[in-house]
């Protein structure tokens, strides 16, 4: 058993540090796709509806 760790050792195939960057970019891209679905509903006039119906129940 522990020649098995000293050879994943040497062959770094228990180093994770590239894992951290994946995750960094999962999350970025998962950020790009809710905004970019934010930005399409706005342009809609989703929005101004919205606004136009808070501000209509509240007078």
């Amino acid at each position: 058993m522990k020649v098995l760790h000293v050879v994943r050792r040497a062959l770094r195939l228990d180093d994770e540090a590239g894992q951290t960057t994946a995750e960094y970019a999962l999350v970025i891209l998962g950020c790009a796709v809710v905004a970019g679905g934010l930005a399409l509903w706005a342009q809609g006039g989703a929005i101004e509806d919205l606004f136009n119906d808070v501000i209509g129940k509240i007078l």
